[in-house]
């Protein structure tokens, strides 16, 4: 019997990897998202196009050709597979940049402001950012240190102690004959949902949230000529052993004005309290008067006056002035684009070829791990699938943590601490240098 001679249809692998690529094979067919290719003829291209990128993925091509061995056995990879690891490589140096960079800034991020971004991670063009930062370089940017959280937290307390910008306001509750109860919160809520009477700009400011009184009186006392007396005016009072302007008009004592300012705040509250004969007791925004008043306006006050303020939610936009509440808030905020491969220097590059290399060969261990054995005359081939994927995750953890542990010695904070030791450093060695000695 004649032995049948085969004519195999096809001799050579349908998938195998290229020695080199193309640069005209690198567009955003080639690669998944298509943000570094650059433009080309019916394609728009991706916003950061460069054609070092290009030709970087088409040397990623050879590069991966000969560490994976494909002049002795055949890789089963496309030139395409490589282009999209490049361009992967590229996106997880970005990532990993841009979030090392947003725990060196974020504290003086806080409040400023933000874009909007499209899928690709990249600033819309309508953006307020894309005009004056170009779409794409806040992260490169060197932040001014402003500390805003710290300024945050210092203008809260100023809002506590109503000072700064503060808006207080001011009423009045007409007393009853013999009522001692009023409740301040009814009454600042209804004014406020009416409107007419206190003015449009505080219609419906109260909302049911809780008003904070400040201060309660019934007369505004005449401070300057009952405090200062006739030599009115700050630094300069009497003598303060003759205290109460008793003394000879040459004498006098300079004081700061802080104490000027204590010496009148408590005389105030001398006046509004004791001097008036009345007392109150403020429980849950619920006033009671001491005693009652039995006859308003005759024998009596008729109106108690107080000022109180209303407290705002904290991611509410003031209406006189932008403090920036509609900014960035936190990390999820911060306009941080894709780094552009143009401004990726040659240890990024480094690490991104050794990351695509890493890709590729998880790329590679998936697909040969669908075959697992193929069968040839008398004998089968077991496909290296495990290693390839076992060497291809510890390759990636590997680079990643390099990459994370080196930025973390990097950061502002460390830099700082270095500075500083080497300032010590050099002091203490200054010290054991010997002092030159004149001889006459």
């Amino acid at each position: 019997m004649a032995v049948p001679k085969l004519s195999p249809y096809q001799q050579a692998p349908t998938v195998r990897l290229p020695s080199t690529g193309s640069t005209d094979d690198v567009d955003s067919t080639a690669v998944p998202y298509g943000i570094y290719v650059i433009n080309k003829s019916g394609d728009t291209g991706g916003p950061l196009g460069s054609p070092d990128f290009v030709s970087g993925a088409v040397d990623q091509v050879a590069f991966t050709y000969k560490m994976l061995g494909g002049d002795v056995l055949d890789i089963e990879l496309t030139a395409d597979n490589i282009y999209s690891s490049y361009e992967m490589a590229v996106l997880e140096y970005s990532y990993t940049i841009n979030n090392h960079q947003a725990k060196n800034a974020l504290t003086n991020y806080l409040g400023a402001t933000t874009g909007t971004f499209d899928h690709d991670g990249e600033l819309h063009s309508y953006s307020k950012l894309s005009g004056t930062l170009s779409g794409s370089s806040v992260s490169l940017k060197y932040p001014k240190f402003t500390f805003e959280y710290g300024k945050r937290i210092a203008e809260g307390l100023a809002k506590g102690a109503a000072l700064g910008d503060t808006r207080i306001y001011s009423a009045s509750v007409t007393l009853a004959t013999d009522k001692q109860d009023y409740d301040l919160q009814e009454i600042i809520q209804n004014a406020s949902t009416d409107g007419s009477s206190m003015g449009t700009d505080f219609a419906n400011i109260v909302n049911n949230k809780k008003i904070e009184v400040r201060r309660v009186y019934y007369k505004s006392p005449q401070t300057m000529w009952r405090f200062y007396g006739y030599y009115g005016g700050l630094n300069v009072v009497g003598n303060l052993q003759t205290y109460g302007q008793y003394s000879d008009e040459s004498t006098f004592e300079v004081v700061p004005s802080w104490q000027n300012k204590l010496q009148a705040m408590a005389f105030e509250t001398s006046l509004y309290t004791r001097s008036s004969h009345y007392s109150y007791e403020i429980r849950n925004n619920r006033i009671r008067f001491y005693p009652p008043v039995t006859e308003p306006g005759t024998s009596g006050p008729k109106k108690i006056w107080f000022e109180f303020t209303v407290p705002e939610d904290a991611w509410q936009q003031d209406n006189t002035r932008k403090d920036g509440v509609d900014g960035i808030n936190n990390y999820n905020t911060l306009p941080f684009a894709n780094i552009p491969f143009k401004n990726i220097n040659s240890m990024g590059k480094q690490w991104i070829r050794k990351y695509a290399l890493a890709i590729s060969k998880e790329m590679l261990g998936q697909i040969r791990g669908k075959f697992g054995n193929i069968p040839i005359p008398g004998d089968s081939v077991t496909l290296n699938h495990s290693e390839l994927l076992s060497q291809a995750k510890e390759e990636q953890t590997t680079l990643k943590e390099e990459l994370k542990t080196l930025l973390d010695e990097l950061a502002y904070s460390a830099l700082v601490e270095t500075d500083a030791t080497m300032a010590e450093n050099s002091n203490r060695l200054q010290v054991n240098i010997p002092l030159g000695m004149y001889i006459g």
